[in-house]
């Protein structure tokens, strides 16, 4: 399979999966005091913008459409 074709089908199937599956996300908010810490870890799933989703499937089709002339 040719390098460019294989890349446009990995960006393709990036796009799609992210309309679908979240994102997790981790932040840590703490406090230190000398040698105390106190904080916390808060978990959040996001979607990507459809923006991003959208760019992905577009690109991934173009190198896709693109490694097939070459």
């Amino acid at each position: 399979m040719k390098p460019l074709l294989l890349v446009g089908v990995v960006l393709l199937v990036l796009g799609i999966l992210s309309f679908v599956v979240p994102v997790p996300h981790s932040e840590h908010h703490g406090v230190r005091l000398g040698d105390a810490h106190v904080g916390i870890t808060t978990h959040d799933d996001e979607k990507l913008p459809p923006a991003v989703s959208i760019v992905l499937v577009v690109v991934g089709a173009g190198l896709m459409i693109a490694g097939r002339k070459s």
